[in-house]
């Protein structure tokens, strides 16, 4: 992969993108690849060489990897910062690095570090569920010890002390500690195959030329189209709408001074993340489609 540098950032910033660390080892996958999208592992494999990203784009990346650098230095006794473990299933290598394990009597906490915006906190994505739940069963499988509680440690990168004070369920402080559901081991190991199951018909797609299986709307964070609702003059709309239909009535009861505004759905990672759309068959049919509508 290209770094590139199109807004004149500090070269620093380029240089640690250049120098990576991070290693998956000899595994088939990592936990992260394990949860992305075939496809889009399948994508970045093959066209590795010609994958740009901006260095604009990761600079929250490069700032997460230094907050993990510097709460390593805050590890106690019973701590275990930044283990890679490796296991084996259906002859597919996973691998995964559990950013900190505390060792207690009852057995082994897992803590995974994220610096993400409030949002985020407020709204417990399941990709975080997922990805520890992986960890446990990695844990679990190479120590034969029992994993007995999962929590995110949540660096709030937006956080207001006045939201704090005036929005329900906004995070208190500027760190927040997320309790993660455990899954049962037979749960966790039915995940891991059903996604190795996923990436090993990618893999075969790959690896023969035929069509890889296309992303699904979760993993293109596809956003549908809506009908806003809105007063001439105002910023925000007075309600949301699934359908025009549903849009018409509530304007024909809303009376004079109202209209409707569609807002486009879009394919949010598709346009504005993925490093392979450019070379993504599936999204370049969508756009096609989009220009004939």
């Amino acid at each position: 992969m290209k770094i590139t540098n199109k807004h004149g950032l500090p070269q620093t910033f380029v240089n640690v993108l250049e120098r990576p660390s991070y290693t998956k080892g000899h595994a088939h996958l990592s936990a992260t690849e394990l949860l992305s999208s075939p496809q889009i592992v399948q994508l970045r494999k093959h066209h590795d060489e010609q994958i740009e990203q901006d260095v604009m784009d990761m600079v929250w990346s490069i700032i997460g990897t230094a907050v993990h650098g510097v709460l390593e230095k805050g590890a106690d006794a019973n701590h275990i910062v930044e283990q890679r473990l490796h296991s084996e299933l259906d002859s597919w290598h996973i691998s995964g690095a559990v950013d900190l394990q505390i060792v207690r009597e009852d057995g082994i906490e897992i803590n995974d570090y994220k610096t993400v915006g409030a949002w985020g906190v407020m709204n417990e994505k399941k990709e975080w569920e997922e990805q520890l739940n992986i960890y446990a069963w990695l844990v679990e499988r190479v120590k034969q010890q029992p994993v007995v509680a999962l929590k995110i440690i949540a660096i709030i990168r937006d956080w207001s002390r006045r939201d704090a004070e005036t929005k329900h369920g906004y995070p208190a402080t500027p760190v927040a500690t997320l309790d993660i559901k455990l899954w049962p081991m037979e749960e966790r190991e039915a995940f891991i195959r059903q996604r190795i199951s996923a990436h090993s018909e990618a893999r075969f797609a790959a690896d023969t030329g035929t069509t890889l299986p296309p992303c699904t709307p979760a993993e293109m964070w596809e956003k549908e189209t809506v009908y806003a609702l809105k007063k001439e003059g105002a910023v925000r709309a007075k309600s949301l709408h699934q359908t025009l239909e549903e849009a018409e009535e509530a304007l024909e009861k809303a009376g004079k001074g109202f209209y409707i505004e569609t807002r486009p759905g879009e394919r949010t990672r598709c346009k504005y993340y993925c490093p392979v759309s450019s070379y993504c068959q599936q999204y370049k049919a969508y756009l096609e489609e989009e220009v004939n509508v």
